[in-house]
């Protein structure tokens, strides 16, 4: 059982109204969640304040109160530990609540709008096919070796992920791989953690709807580099004109990889096929089953952590060339009778999108159609919308547009922001169907003998959000459907 002032340790406390050496039972930032012995920690969120729920906390049971400002009312037997930051403090009071987990194990954290992923999952089939125990903290899922999770978000909330490293270091496991999305670098929920590397892949218009600013953006991407110490190891995507500024003001090893540039980690794509990637990698010739120029990013970054951690370079590029990607990251598939190619993505920002569109130009013959089914989140960064629908429209010979996750918004309203500022020529190719099955399979009957269709938008994901409800939907499996009825 640990006492409130243990995991009080490295913790900025303002002052202290109570005892110390009480017993804490679980530590939580939900009120719903307390129970008998509870320390609950306030924290000033994104739409509610935990300090308006500290009664409530105390009612259910907690003995111990963490908050930045101090309540009026004093309960008695209650302790109160006042703190400049409530969710940097919880993130440190949670990690040793948990034994300390990552510095028994090896974490690398993977940020970057696009990319995190697929470089994350990599790496973690790539330690898995070595030989070692591995742990995969992921959008499309969390992996313990064998075992897979549900996952909710790019990166837990705080206290969930710290139980996670927590299973991870219980079940032996020796390098923890994890995508750091720029709202937990923002909220401090990777405030504690003890990390041996991170990569950046590269940064463009996302989160602006949170971050409101692009500068904003990037300094939050650049601030979880700012933390690493100078045990610690980063490596930058040359190619992105933000790539060396995430170097700045770090204390850690300093490590770059590039296609266009001289690098410590150089790649030159010789062929891009639907069959995958030839490369050169440092001067050593691989065949990797992953595809596309932004892929090809994706693993000279996976080849640079893994040689930075130590394994032998050919080593590493013999497990890499028989790896596949991540779900949902540029899933390919095949009507056989009708010879029609299926791409399933994930891509929900305007570069995204731009990259395996262009990737895919890269792969035609020539006389192949492309056809574009995508949508827009609901509330979410509006201004991304318009140039999703101009991206999609300018880079297809035809764009569905049609509805992702509408979440509370009408999809109408949507559709029009992306149709928003198309010119006469663009919009001829634009078909609107706002239902996505229906979309899909629009897309389907539109299409003739080789022609390509992108689904795009939703990946791996295996629902639809509408108004508060997510209904089972899966892309890749209604796009395979609808080729099984076409090859019939």
């Amino acid at each position: 059982m640990h006492t409130l002032q243990d995991i009080l340790y490295k913790i900025n406390i303002l002052s202290v109204s109570g005892r110390t050496d009480i017993s804490v039972a679980d530590i939580q930032i939900d009120s719903r969640k307390v129970s008998s012995g509870s320390c609950f920690v306030a924290i000033k969120g994104v739409s509610n304040d935990g300090h308006d729920f500290i009664e409530n906390a105390i009612i259910a049971g907690a003995t111990s109160i963490i908050c930045e400002q101090a309540p009026v009312s004093i309960h008695p037997g209650i302790t109160y530990v006042q703190t400049a930051d409530a969710a940097k403090a919880v993130g440190i009071m949670m990690h040793g609540f948990c034994g300390s987990p990552t510095y028994d194990m090896k974490l690398f954290g993977v940020t970057g709008t696009n990319g995190k992923t697929t470089v994350a999952t990599v790496l973690f089939f790539l330690f898995k096919e070595l030989g070692y125990n591995v742990g995969l903290i992921s959008t499309v899922n969390n992996r313990i070796n064998n075992e897979i999770l549900e996952s909710t978000h790019t990166t837990p909330d705080v206290i969930s992920l710290n139980l996670l490293l927590k299973r991870m270091y219980e079940a032996g496991c020796d390098y923890v791989f994890m995508e750091v999305s720029s709202h937990a670098i923002h909220q401090q929920r990777i405030s504690g953690l003890h990390f041996t590397g991170g990569i950046f892949t590269n940064i463009t218009h996302d989160h602006l709807d949170y971050h409101k600013t692009f500068e904003e953006y990037v300094r939050v991407k650049k601030y979880y580099f700012d933390q690493l110490t100078n045990k610690a190891f980063v490596i930058t995507n040359l190619d992105d004109k933000n790539g060396s500024v995430m170097l700045q003001n770090t204390s850690a090893k300093k490590y770059g990889y590039s296609l266009k540039t001289a690098a410590d980690f150089k790649g030159k794509i010789i062929d891009n096929s639907i069959t995958g990637l030839h490369m050169q990698i440092n001067e050593q010739e691989v065949m990797f089953r992953l595809i596309g120029e932004f892929n090809a990013y994706n693993l000279l970054a996976v080849y640079g952590a893994a040689v930075c951690l130590g394994i032998e370079r050919e080593e590493v590029l013999r497990v890499m060339s028989n790896l596949n990607g991540a779900e949902g990251r540029f899933d390919w598939m095949l009507s056989q009778q009708q010879h029609l190619i299926g791409i399933v993505d994930y891509a929900h920002t305007p570069d995204a999108l731009l990259n395996v569109l262009t990737t895919i130009k890269k792969l035609q013959k020539g006389h192949e159609q492309v056809i574009t089914v995508v949508g827009c989140g609901g509330d979410r960064d509006k201004s991304k919308r318009k140039v999703m629908g101009a991206t999609a429209a300018e880079f297809s010979n035809k764009a569905i547009f049609t509805s992702d996750n509408p979440r509370s918004e009408d999809p109408s309203v949507i559709l029009e922001d992306m149709k928003e500022g198309l010119d006469l020529l663009l919009m001829k190719k634009v078909i609107t169907v706002q239902d996505r099955k229906e979309a899909i399979r629009t897309a389907v009957m539109l299409a003739k003998q080789d022609d390509i269709i992108l689904v795009a938008g939703k990946g791996h994901e295996k629902y639809q959000e509408i108004k508060g409800v997510k209904y089972d939907f899966d892309d890749k499996k209604v796009l395979l459907e609808t080729f099984k009825e076409l090859d019939k």
